[in-house]
């Protein structure tokens, strides 16, 4: 049998910087759950392109919500070439009865434990429409095509995740409803196996939190430090920088750079959130702790939220070129389905479109308390194009030196990505902003 996997991009005549893309793990996984006497052909849109006259016999795709209508177009155009068309990801799990008006079948939440039954069940003529193991055994290893991955990232940076899970469920997050709220882990051995038989010495670990459970953290880096590998992910700033020996043992282990959550640097915001760390002077002191220790920091912060003013811009940039901080995502709040950020502004009627395409953390898809949508979103380019300004890039690496060549990197990627983000910013505002009340 020949199987597709598909990942769609967002729009079918644009794609990513190429520095910015990260390889989609999960249709390499799905691979390496097909059993043997299958054929699998994997398609990244991003990098790949789709012919929908290629024989197979199966079509997976994966999606999340942005990309959704792109996923919806491909499942329309490969039934009507009379294909079975299976959908699965983020989007789908959430909201597997749209999925489903556009499918034959939808995988909800993770592949493992399914994958294999959905396979048998298709070749015996007997798929159903939804399939759905709540707590799939991660401890089996499963091999991945690494010499596919590498053919598609930069730098030969491979992805690996080895914890699923958040505890936390927050307002705009719906990780707990794809993964569920217990952490749960891979086996250290089969990370290291990852790792090994990958050949490769850059890797990403796609966790929502790699230290959320200290104790198998510290055992993971303990672990895989003898490979002398480099590695990035993400992680709890307040746990991180409180437990010193579990930084230590991050860097020992080859950490560069790690993406933190800090949302906001309203100390009102944060409080709402129920942040640990909810004072500017503690997350000061936590930052200059992980910066100590050689860890580039990658900050991501949203804009948008009801207690936002127009002075949450310049606050936001002050802060992070005064901490010097390495590189920062700035964030539209986006409210994904299946969140309560997401019913709350449905039923306050604040919604302006329900357009998947725009629901992509760059786009303002509701009206805001303090500001108009237009205000917003301006703002948000702003902020990105002072933080990413030559000026600012220079103050900057004085904090940096531990990691110029990254540094230099990381940021030149943000710096034209902010070029595309102010062209996109003319046709956005005939497309979702005219017709809203300013």
């Amino acid at each position: 049998m020949k199987i597709l996997i598909i990942s769609p991009t967002v729009d079918a005549e644009k794609r990513t910087n190429k520095g910015l893309r990260i390889p989609q793990l999960a249709l390499y996984l799905l691979e390496g759950l097909t059993p043997p006497e299958h054929e699998v052909k994997i398609i990244e849109e991003e990098t790949d392109h789709v012919d929908l006259d290629q024989e197979c016999n199966l079509v997976a795709i994966s999606c999340m919500t942005a990309n959704a209508p792109r996923a919806y177009e491909l499942c329309q155009e490969f039934k009507k070439r009379g294909k079975t068309v299976v959908l699965g990801g983020v989007h789908p799990t959430i909201l597997p009865d749209e999925a489903l008006q556009h499918a034959d079948s939808v995988v909800v939440g993770e592949a493992e434990g399914v994958w294999e039954t959905l396979l048998k069940d298709f070749q015996n003529n007997n798929l159903k429409r939804k399939y759905h193991n709540p707590i799939p055994d991660l401890e089996k290893y499963i091999p991945k095509d690494f010499s596919k991955i590498t053919k598609k990232v930069l730098f030969n940076l491979i992805p690996i995740m080895t914890t699923r899970g958040c505890p936390y469920n927050c307002d705009f997050c719906c990780v707990t409803n794809l993964f569920g709220k217990k952490i749960r882990h891979v086996p250290i051995k089969n990370i290291v196996r990852d790792i090994k038989e990958s050949g490769a010495k850059n890797f990403i670990f796609l966790d929502d939190n790699i230290i959320g459970h200290p104790k198998y953290a510290k055992a993971l880096f303990k672990a895989i430090k003898p490979y002398k590998i480099k590695w990035v992910g993400q992680a709890s700033v307040s746990l991180l920088a409180r437990d010193k020996k579990l930084m230590q043992l991050a860097a020992e282990s080859g950490c560069k750079a790690l993406f933190f959550g800090i949302e906001s640097v309203s100390e009102q915001q944060l409080q709402t959130m129920r942040k640990a760390i909810n004072k500017i002077e503690h997350l000061e002191t936590a930052l200059k702790k992980i910066k100590k220790m050689g860890i580039l920091i990658h900050a991501s912060m949203v804009f948008g939220f009801d207690n936002d003013t127009k002075e949450i811009f310049n606050e936001t940039v002050r802060f992070l070129i005064r901490n010097r901080v390495s590189t920062v995502s700035f964030n539209i709040l986006t409210p994904y389905p299946g969140t309560k950020v997401h019913e709350d502004l449905k039923n306050e009627n604040r919604l302006t479109t329900t357009d998947w395409r725009y629901y992509d953390h760059n786009t303002v898809v509701f009206k805001p308390k303090n500001m108009t949508p237009y205000e917003l979103q301006i703002g948000k380019i702003n902020a990105r194009k002072k933080f990413y300004s030559v000026s600012s890039v220079l103050y900057r690496v004085l904090g940096n030196l531990y990691s110029p060549v990254i540094y230099f990197a990381m940021n030149y990627g943000h710096m034209k990505q902010v070029k595309v983000e102010e062209k996109r910013i003319a046709k956005l505002k005939s497309e979702l902003f005219e017709n809203i009340h300013e």
